[in-house]
């Protein structure tokens, strides 16, 4: 249990969350790379709710150490900021998702 805590003292963020428009109806995919696994406590959030794996949002996690999030057929109601928390570990990045307009 020692090494444990211990492990997630001492994991850092490689590679954060980076900021990306999509279009409505497309896929919005945010990978955040952790120094090791073992790190606990992993949770995504979008604008402070926190998002479970369903239809539409995929959360994945490959060697404990790269975790995904994928929010399929976003709206612009979707627009706002992601948020990945793992232990004490945070990354952001902004989600904007641009309508298709049409003039009549």
């Amino acid at each position: 249990l020692l090494s444990l805590c211990r492990a997630e003292e001492a994991a850092v963020v490689v590679c954060g969350l980076r900021n990306t428009d999509v279009f409505v109806g497309e896929s919005a995919t945010f990978t955040c790379e952790l120094s090791h696994p073992g790190v606990k406590n992993v949770q995504w959030w979008l604008d402070g709710t926190p998002l479970h794996n369903n239809l539409v949002t995929e959360i994945s996690e490959q060697d404990g150490r790269i975790h995904t999030l994928t929010l399929n057929d976003v709206a612009c109601h979707d627009s706002g900021t992601v948020t990945f928390r793992a232990g004490s570990l945070i990354s952001t990045a902004k989600l904007l998702v641009k309508g298709i307009f049409s003039v009549i």
